[in-house]
C-alpha cells in the first residue's frame, strides 16, 4: 500500500510557479492528486500545470494574488473543492528580488512591511478562509503552510519577514485546535536556504556560499525536493495523526528541542 497515495484528492498550491511550490505541485501530481497550480504570474502557473498534464497528470494553472481574499475565494470557487491546501506563496509576493535592498528596520515604514506581511501572513489567512468551509462540510482536509527558520530563530535584516512567518505558524497552531474535530489537520514546514531561483544569485558566488554553508551540519543547501517530500507527507493520510506541528527541513541550520 502506498501511504502517500493522493488519488482522488484536489490540491491547491499557492506560489507554485517555480521553486519549492513547483516541486510540491509535481510531487502531489505524481502521487495521484489533481493540482490547482496558483501563481501571481499566469505564465508560470500555466507552465507548471502543463508539465503535469504532459506527464499524464491532472492540473490547472490559475493566476491569483493571495493577498486579495475575494480573488482567492473566487479561485477556490471555480476550481474546488479543495482537499489539501499548501500555503507556499512567500517572500514579498511578486517582487522579483525582494532582498536586493534590505535597510535596517528602523529606516523602514508600513509601505515596506506590507508586502511581507500581506503575502506571508494574510495570504495564509485568505487561502485558509477560502477552503475551510468546504473542508468542514466534508469532514476532511489538510492545510500545510511553508514557513521559514527566520520565523523560528530570527535572522538579521529579515525581522518583518520572520515576524510574518512566525505569525503564520502561530495561526496554524491555533487553527489546528479549532478544526481537528472536523477531520482537518494543520501543520507547517520550516525551511532554511533552499536552492530556488530567488536565492540563486546569492549562492552562485562560491565565497558567499562557502560562508553560508558553515551554519549547516549537512554542508549543503536544500533542494526543492527536500521541502516537497515533507509537504507531501503532511498532506497525505500518512500524517493523519499529526496536527499543530512545525517540521524543520533545514539541513540542521537551527536545531532546537
Amino acid at each position: 500500500m502506498n501511504i502517500l497515495d493522493m488519488t482522488g484528492r484536489r490540491v491547491l498550491v499557492t506560489g507554485a510557479g517555480q521553486g519549492v511550490g513547483r516541486q510540491v505541485a509535481l510531487h502531489c501530481a505524481a502521487h495521484g492528486a489533481a493540482v490547482v497550480v496558483n501563481d501571481f504570474h499566469a505564465d508560470r502557473a500555466k507552465t507548471v500545470a502543463g508539465e503535469i498534464t504532459d506527464d499524464g497528470g491532472e492540473a490547472v494553472g490559475v493566476s491569483c494574488d493571495v493577498t486579495d481574499l475575494d480573488a482567492v475565494s473566487a479561485m477556490v470557487g471555480q476550481n474546488g473543492p479543495v482537499d489539501v491546501l499548501v500555503n507556499n506563496a512567500g517572500n514579498a509576493g511578486p517582487a522579483e528580488d525582494p532582498l536586493a535592498h534590505t535597510p535596517p528596520f528602523w529606516e523602514t515604514g508600513p509601505q515596506d512591511w506590507e508586502p511581507w506581511i500581506g503575502t506571508n501572513l494574510y495570504g495564509v489567512l485568505n487561502a485558509s478562509r477560502a477552503v475551510l468551509p468546504g473542508m468542514v462540510e466534508r469532514g476532511y482536509g489538510r492545510i500545510v503552510t511553508v514557513i521559514s527558520d527566520a520565523g523560528r530563530t530570527g535572522e538579521p535584516n529579515l525581522a518583518v519577514y520572520g515576524g510574518a512567518k512566525a505569525g503564520a505558524a502561530g495561526f496554524s497552531r491555533g487553527l489546528a485546535k479549532s478544526v481537528g474535530r472536523h477531520g482537518i489537520t494543520v501543520n507547517c514546514v520550516a525551511l532554511s536556504t533552499v536552492a530556488t531561483p530567488g536565492i540563486a544569485p546569492a549562492i552562485a558566488d562560491p565565497e558567499i556560499a562557502r560562508k553560508m554553508l558553515r551554519g549547516y551540519p549537512l554542508r549543503r543547501f536544500g533542494e526543492p525536493s527536500d521541502a516537497a517530500n515533507a509537504v507531501l507527507f503532511l498532506a497525505s493520510d500518512a500524517a493523519s495523526w499529526v496536527t499543530g506541528q512545525t517540521y524543520p527541513v533545514n539541513g540542521g541550520y537551527a536545531i532546537t528541542p
